[in-house]
């Protein structure tokens, strides 16, 4: 006596469709429904087919929510929209960093160099407590 005909009803029809959204493979969703995977190719091809589709398009619909709407979330979700969807892509950022050959400078223009950078940091000071960093002096300076 052979197996019992198979009929799906709508319980397993929705359960073969989740479970195919999620990824699970065919081998595994059939031994959860109890049948041969031959089987359940044969009764849930839809399900089988358009589960992961679906799941992929309600993904899609709350992160176009999450990008479109304000909150915290939104910058990150429409960054990412943008990457995917859109084409957009991060540039490298160059860093150059100049080289001085200081022997080539005269002794006015290195002053005029370390005042100015003393300018700077003291402008960035104020109105926090003085720095416990050393202030930029040339080497044969008196300190």
């Amino acid at each position: 006596m052979g197996r019992r005909a198979h009929k799906p009803d709508p319980f397993h029809r929705r359960q073969v469709e989740a479970m195919a959204a999620y990824g699970v493979p065919e081998q595994n969703i059939a031994r959860v429904v109890g049948i041969d995977a031959k089987t359940l190719r044969k009764h849930y091809r839809e399900e089988l087919d358009t589960g992961q589709t679906k799941a992929t398009a309600k993904v899609a619909e709350s992160l176009f929510r999450k990008a479109t709407s304000d909150g915290h979330q939104s910058v990150t979700a429409a960054i990412f929209w943008l990457k995917t969807r859109g084409g957009w892509r991060e540039t490298p950022q160059t860093h150059e960093v100049g080289h001085y050959d200081l022997s080539q400078i005269s002794e006015e223009e290195l002053d005029r160099m370390i005042e100015a950078l003393q300018t700077v940091i003291a402008e960035g000071e104020q109105g926090r407590a003085p720095s416990s960093q050393p202030r930029l002096v040339r080497a044969d300076s008196p300190r």
